[in-house]
């Protein structure tokens, strides 16, 4: 067998290998794992928040949480700049 062909087959069974690894949560358990910080219940229990909703609290901005200040909950919808910018007018 030429050893183009076992490298390629070897790399074949890498990429097969990593990508059942890399789905093994989602086999598991049947979803995704929840990741980010404005939907995970867990990391809400502990109190933990994003660096742009504690930024907006030290500055004494509205929270991410509040609708009028364009954010909707989810951290990377906030924008610390822009909303820098709108208090600034």
């Amino acid at each position: 067998m030429p050893s183009w062909l076992v490298v390629i087959l070897v790399a074949i069974a890498a990429v097969g290998l990593f990508v059942l690894g890399l789905s093994i949560t989602i086999i598991v358990k049947g979803h995704f794992i929840d990741s980010e910080i404005s939907t995970n219940k867990n990391m809400q229990k502990l109190g933990i928040k994003c660096a742009v909703q504690e930024t907006r609290e030290d500055m004494g901005l509205a929270d991410c949480d509040d609708d009028a200040a364009g954010c909707s909950g989810n951290c990377s919808a906030c924008d610390i700049e822009h909303s820098a910018d709108k208090n600034k007018k």
